[in-house]
């Protein structure tokens, strides 16, 4: 399953934008750009699916902090998707304006579900304008109005986020969480592998450990242990040693870019559905980042070739050594109101560039950067 189209007006830092997605997707932009807020669609979406409108909106704050500053009549915040699987193409629509009275809650203005180019919803209908209620509720979120597209819930409820932090997977009861739903940062990592069963877990850190094997030095095994005398398992590794027996860490004592790859690795085996990733690039070596595209290639071939949508700062994830084509890039491009995202290969001035062989970090460079940082310097040489 993956999504290969998406449109949102008004969304965030987007007045409007309309965009083709591949299977991996790397989105660039400067700091403030949106790139969080782009991934935060599609997260939305899955929390209707989970948890309903209501709460997916009350989450972020309420419609006024989702809704983009430059919205302008009409002022309806709209994400419109179309998801392939197998032999099924979805599209799903759904625009929310508030409430105009009373609770000033989110309310739909639309909601539209085709399969395979037959409409199977198409909201508003008259009730829902005389029942005000029934718009304060998807039909994506309602058992008793989605038998015909349940499906699509359901491939919007295996969308995965993925912003893996190690001091939360080494000491996770240290930070506050509610205890359930979505591990976006790690704190249920080890839980989740623990919980797996132990034929695919072996088979999964073995998979792991090969890879780390050839990143981290001296490393010779990756294992989950037993439970200790506190009822906690752990993740253990063996290193090569001057010594005769072999060294031994678990995660407390883990490098902040181990953790990081083996929660990053994990992710990517765990699930089937699209998986939405942060910043893989944070903790690592520049070396390690320059091999990360094709691990991540491997491990989406190994998951069935699952999408995977990530945000980037690095120019070293970018070589066209690692088989990345212009489509795959997503640029972010802020303007005065809003900013505007399009692949790398629609935008015009600089497909020459792409023709001339330049590596695609050179040809985006201009654009990820702010406009004024050489007036850092001025800052800086005045303190």
């Amino acid at each position: 399953m993956r999504f290969t189209h998406i449109t949102l007006r008004n969304w965030r830092n987007f007045k409007k934008i309309d965009v083709d997605l591949t299977n991996r997707v790397f989105i660039l932009g400067a700091n403030a750009s949106g790139k969080s807020n782009f991934l935060d669609a599609f997260r939305f979406l899955k929390d209707i699916a989970n948890n309903g409108l209501q709460k997916a909106m009350a989450e972020r704050g309420g419609i006024s902090k989702v809704r983009s500053l430059c919205a302008r009549r009409p002022s309806d915040i709209e994400i419109e998707v179309i998801v392939e699987e197998k032999n099924t193409i979805w599209q799903y629509e759904i625009g929310i304006l508030q409430e105009p009275r009373g609770h000033r809650r989110p309310i739909l203005s639309r909601e539209v579900v085709v399969k395979n180019g037959k409409t199977l919803l198409n909201r508003l209908d008259s009730d829902d304008n005389i029942d005000i209620e029934l718009r304060t509720q998807t039909a994506l979120e309602q058992i008793s109005e989605n038998a015909d597209f349940r499906e699509l819930a359901n491939i919007f409820k295996k969308i995965s986020y993925l912003h893996i932090v190690p001091q939360i997977i080494r000491k996770p009861k240290l930070f506050p969480w509610r205890g359930k739903g979505d591990d976006y940062f790690g704190w249920t990592l080890i839980k989740n592998i623990s919980s797996t069963s132990q034929k695919t877990q072996k088979s999964r850190l073995r998979k792991i450990e090969k890879a780390l094997i050839k990143i981290v030095p001296q490393l010779k095994e990756l294992k989950l242990t037993d439970f200790d005398d506190a009822g906690e398992r752990h993740l253990e590794v063996r290193y090569k040693h001057w010594r005769k027996r072999d060294a031994k860490q678990n995660e407390l004592e883990f490098s902040d870019g181990t953790l990081r790859l083996i929660g990053i690795f994990w992710a990517l085996l765990e699930g089937r559905g699209p998986l939405l990733m942060e910043e893989p690039e944070l903790y690592l070596h520049p070396g390690v980042i320059k091999k990360l595209p094709r691990l991540i290639h491997r491990l989406q071939k190994s998951a069935g070739d699952r999408q995977v949508l990530i945000s980037t700062h690095s120019p070293d994830l970018l070589l066209k050594g690692n088989g990345i084509g212009p489509e795959e890039i997503l640029l972010l491009k802020p303007g005065e109101e809003a900013t505007d995202i399009h692949a790398l290969n629609d935008i015009e001035e600089l497909k020459p560039l792409i023709e001339n062989g330049f590596e695609y970090s050179e040809i985006v460079e201009q654009y990820t950067k702010p406009d004024t940082i050489e007036q850092l310097d001025l800052f800086i040489n005045q303190l």
